[in-house]
Order: structure tokens, then sequence, then C-alpha cells
């Protein structure tokens, strides 16, 4: 399965891609294509048939700086399309994606304590958590959702969830959507921030916790209760 970002080239170093203004036409089904399918990207540029096996296919991850080859079937100028890739503004290509270093709260801080400052954003959290979690989920979608997506998870998945268990999961959503400047219907800034800042929030049904150094809990108290804070 192709990924976000897809090129395809003639081996002339000549990047071939879906921009902002074709990949808005496939959204709307006004191009029958797939955003991120070599196929589709080669036979949009006339490369149709047999004639996209001329072509060499390249992945470029803009968040991870990952370039990958997928194939290489004429002259190899895989050095010049990473560079190309590398430099080049991805807000031309999906105008809401925002490219940012994808943060591990706990490798890339080591908070041990709470301030009132994290307890009010906390409050926050908890005023809009039972609304929040389906809209994460069906926010983005498409293959830039999934890319950030995994992404995210690759970076910072696994390990988290491995510290922290509960509702963690919808942590790393929240956070994943932090990558894209669309107007959601809820606002997560509170939780965001709070990862931004190395701490991670859970909950069980009943008690809240804050996840600092190591994943470890550096806060917790029961939902009634911090509703009086």
């Amino acid at each position: 399965m192709c990924q976000f970002f897809s090129v395809v080239s003639a081996g002339d170093s000549k990047p071939l891609y879906f921009d902002a203004k074709i990949r808005k036409k496939i959204l709307n089904k006004e191009l029958k294509y797939e955003l991120d399918s070599h196929t589709s990207i080669a036979d949009y540029f006339g490369y149709k048939a047999e004639k996209e096996d001329k072509l060499n296919k390249y992945e470029y991850n803009p968040l991870t700086k990952l370039f990958q080859v997928d194939q290489l079937n004429t002259t190899d100028d895989s050095k010049q399309i990473n560079k190309f890739c590398n430099e080049l503004d991805f807000k031309l290509i999906v105008p809401e994606l925002i490219i940012k270093p994808i943060i591990h709260p706990f490798k890339d801080f080591s908070v041990i304590e709470v301030t009132k400052e994290d307890i009010e954003l906390l409050k926050q959290w908890d005023s809009v958590w039972d609304s929040v979690r389906d809209s994460v989920r069906d926010s983005v979608g498409d293959s830039v959702g999934d890319s950030v997506r995994d992404s995210v998870r690759d970076s910072v998945g696994d390990s988290v969830r491995d510290s922290v268990r509960d509702s963690v999961g919808d942590s790393v959503g929240v956070y994943m959507s932090s990558f894209f400047d669309i107007k959601y219907k809820y606002d997560f800034k509170s939780c965001i921030d709070l990862w931004e800042k190395g701490i991670v929030p859970s909950f069980d049904g009943k008690i809240w916790r804050l996840h600092g150094k190591n994943g470890k809990i550096i806060f917790e108290i029961n939902k009634e209760e911090l509703k009086k804070k």
C-alpha cells in the first residue's frame, strides 16, 4: 500500500506527484484516482498501463523525514528526489498539514510533579472528554491522516501505552490532531498542552491520572473532586 507522500519519476530527477489542487479534485470525486497511489500518479501524468513500469517509485514521510525507494525501474535519481522532498513546502501538498517534531512526553521531558496550571489544564480536558473521543477518531481521514497517525504511533504509541494504561490511546489520538490546522468540533488544546509539557492524562472511568517521567503517576484525583478544584 502506497503511503503519503508518494512520488514517481522517469529517472530524469523530475518528480511527478499530486499537489493540493489535484488532491482536492480527487477528494471531491472529480478525478477517479487514489491520493497516494503510484499507479494513479503515473496514469494522471500519461504513463498508462505498461508505461508505468518505466518509472521509479518513491515514498517520503515529511514528519519523520524517512525517504524510501519503492521501485527503481530506470536511471536511479533517488538522491535528487530525496533532496526535492526534503526541501518541499508541504503546504503546497496539504495546506492543513503542520510539520513539526514529534514529541515523546516521557523521553523528551522528565516531569516529576504537577503545577496548578497543569491541574487547570486537566480540569479543562475533563470538561470536554466525554464528547471529544469520537470526534478525534473521525477527524482525519485519507492517506495523509493515516501517515500522521502511523508516524505518531510508531514514535510514541507503544512506549506510551506500555507506561500508561486506561484511556491513553485517546491521548495519542488527540495529540495526532495537533498536526493539522483544522477547526475541530471540540477544543483539544488542554490535552495537547499537557502532552507538549511532558504530561499525559489517563482516565479509568473514576480517577484521572497525570503521568510524567517514565510514565509514572505524578498526580491523581477523583473526577468529582477535580470539578471542585
